[in-house]
């Protein structure tokens, strides 16, 4: 019998997707004691075109389609670059990472393989070539031990990081720029002369002044809103490239 037909199923309407090619669009029957945002969001998950793409190239998260256009337009990620990837799980940005600066391929290498750390407070299954720190960043001893794992400063500080959805839109936009001046503060203490800061903001007023601390220290600070982030979402990124090294105009 097809789950179309059994209670909790769904129905399939034509649709279409990037590229001109049709797409079938899941639409589930009843809720099954699920909320409204959730049974949204597993709608959601199921017509994302980035999801399917993402299981069948074996990236983790659909997530490092983000990262891949916005370093296809920035070249944000060289070989032999020094990596640091904050909130990392479930690793689709240091999966990314890793490909684009040549992980492994020889050990602190600048002109071959470069390396990439994840950092998480929460456990991740192990990715070829990234080294793993359960840890929290802005912990005292985080930057040593980041450090010593890269062998000193680093070229890109990356982050993704997101704090689990209250509902509330206010609470929400704050709570994730606060991890956002978290990240862009660790990010001066570890980053080499020349390094780049990328991180998620939303979009909001208070973005505002994590902007203009980056101004103090970057070069160049702008945003960037890549194809893969949804149209409806207040979700961007803000790159700062060239870090001053604590060496500010005057």
């Amino acid at each position: 019998m097809s789950g179309a037909g059994k209670k909790g199923g769904g129905k399939a309407a034509a649709g279409t997707g990037p590229g001109g090619k049709r797409l079938l669009t899941t639409r589930l029957k009843t809720a099954l004691g699920r909320t409204t945002s959730s049974q949204r969001w597993l709608e959601r998950q199921l017509n994302d075109p980035y999801v399917a793409a993402a299981k069948a190239q074996g990236w983790r998260s659909r997530a490092a389609f983000k990262l891949i256009q916005m370093n296809q337009r920035y070249k944000i990620l060289k070989p032999g670059m020094r990596v640091v990837d904050l909130g990392a799980v479930p690793g689709g940005w240091s999966q990314v990472a890793a490909k684009e600066v040549r992980a492994g391929e020889a050990h602190l290498n600048r002109k071959g393989g470069g390396m990439v750390v994840a950092v998480d407070i929460n456990p991740m299954e192990p990715i070829a070539h990234v080294e793993f720190l359960q840890q929290d960043f802005n912990a005292a001893e985080a930057e040593d031990r980041i450090a010593e794992r890269l062998g000193g400063k680093v070229d890109a500080v990356l982050s993704d990081m997101a704090e689990p959805a209250t509902g509330h839109k206010m609470t929400d936009h704050m709570r994730i720029m606060a991890m956002a001046e978290g990240a862009g503060a660790f990010a001066t203490t570890i980053l080499a002369p020349g390094g780049l800061f990328l991180c998620k903001v939303l979009q909001g007023g208070s973005e505002r002044d994590l902007l203009t601390l980056l101004k103090r220290d970057f070069k160049v600070v702008r945003h960037v809103k890549p194809e893969a982030s949804r149209a409806d979402s207040a979700e961007l990124y803000v790159l700062a490239t060239g870090f001053r090294g604590g060496v500010r105009d005057a």
